[in-house]
């Protein structure tokens, strides 16, 4: 938590006012670290499939709405209630619960407008809230939280065929963002009111292991309860569809990251802090120094080369402030995989540097989980890092 918010990546909200109990923002790298793995999400659970379709529905909805899925009775008082308009048209609606209703009330609006053909499924990120009575452990429980949520369509008879295939999806997920997930079979009384099976993915936190993400088989349960159905245009047949869905708590998925990352050990005699983050999604995937901030021949060189990797790598840094030991230390804990620094010997000056002018145009590259440097060709760069 403190390195948290020393390098900016997660704040209380409001603190300037005491904070407020369930409530958390995102600073720079916090948000970088987000999108990257929404981004990486949206690509192995939409774009890397087929018949996949995104949405993004609105957070408050018709009041109807969560009455007939059932989470006014069975949450109560979990629910955020909200007034929509005005004096005698004033509506109280709420807050939803979970991203996935909004899928199903648009259900027919997709299948009017794409006419896709069983299995299909449909992706959403998005906010969802409850009043959790002690919000606590940092973000892992929150009052107002992220999900990342696919609902997919398939045959009664099909279901624990594409069951496997989320559940394979979410373990290669798991690994490709560095945590090392639990499964849990969920006994029916511990299922949610929707569901006939459910497999908990866990995480072992600080705190304990504790719920990171969810599979579940939510049946006909939904569609049924909106009154929609789906044609077979192959069979001629009218039917409800079943339902798998993968979720995926991104706010979890966040704190899991940063636990698995948060390393300590001993660099040149010094213990020091890192995030050993995955490339992939790191805040910042490399770093570009100039030697001595007061060089305008380092600064120009340095300033050329970063120009260079950021048409190839956009979440690239240049950082200038303090001494080159002071500022490896902070990438290290900002889980930046790679520094380049750029010397006298990259400018080939051999008054200044080790006096060997084949090192020009090259520069010193280091990794971040070794602290070891290679001299590496300027030219040569963007093909190591990516």
């Amino acid at each position: 938590m403190s390195l948290c918010k020393r390098r900016g990546f997660v704040y209380p909200s409001s603190e300037i006012y005491g904070g407020f109990s369930g409530f958390w923002s995102y600073g720079h790298y916090g948000t970088i670290l987000k999108e990257n793995i929404k981004s990486l999400w949206r690509q192995r659970f939409i774009f890397d499939k087929e018949a996949m379709f995104a949405t993004d529905t609105s957070i408050i909805g018709n009041p109807q709405v969560l009455e007939a899925s059932g989470h006014v009775s069975n949450f109560g008082n979990e629910i955020f209630k909200t007034e929509v308009g005005t004096g005698e048209d004033t509506v109280v609606s709420h807050l939803r619960a979970e991203t996935a209703q909004g899928i199903f009330v648009d259900f027919k609006n997709l299948v009017d407008s794409h006419h896709p053909k069983l299995p299909f499924g449909v992706g959403q990120i998005g906010k969802a809230f409850r009043n959790e009575i002690s919000p606590r452990d940092f973000i892992f429980r929150q009052r107002e939280f992220e999900q990342m949520e696919v609902e997919y369509f398939v045959k009664e008879e099909d279901w624990e065929k594409y069951f496997e295939m989320w559940r394979e999806v979410m373990n290669r997920f798991a690994l490709e963002v560095g945590i090392k997930a639990h499964e849990l079979e969920v006994s029916a009384e511990d299922r949610a009111h929707y569901s006939k099976r459910t497999i908990d993915f866990q995480f072992d936190y600080p705190f304990g292991r504790g719920e990171l993400w969810g599979l579940a088989y939510r049946t006909d349960f939904d569609l049924k309860n909106h009154n929609l159905d789906y044609f077979d245009e192959e069979s001629g047949t009218r039917f409800v569809p079943h339902v798998i869905e993968p979720s995926l708590g991104l706010d979890r998925t966040i704190l899991a990251v940063l636990t698995s990352a948060y390393t300590e050990d001993e660099l040149g005699g010094e213990k020091r802090i890192y995030l050993k983050l995955n490339k992939n999604i790191a805040p910042v995937r490399v770093a570009v120094f100039p030697l001595l901030k007061n060089k305008p021949e380092l600064i120009a060189k340095a300033r050329e080369v970063y120009a260079m990797l950021k048409k190839e790598i956009p979440n690239i840094e240049f950082d200038d402030n303090g001494n080159i030991g002071k500022r490896y230390r902070r990438q290290d804990e900002i889980g930046t995989p790679h520094c380049i620094t750029i010397d006298f010997d990259t400018l080939g000056d051999p008054s200044t540097g080790s006096g060997q002018e084949t090192l020009k145009d090259t520069v010193t590259l280091r990794d971040r989980d070794t602290g070891e440097q290679e001299r590496v060709k300027i030219s040569e760069l963007s093909s190591l890092l990516k």
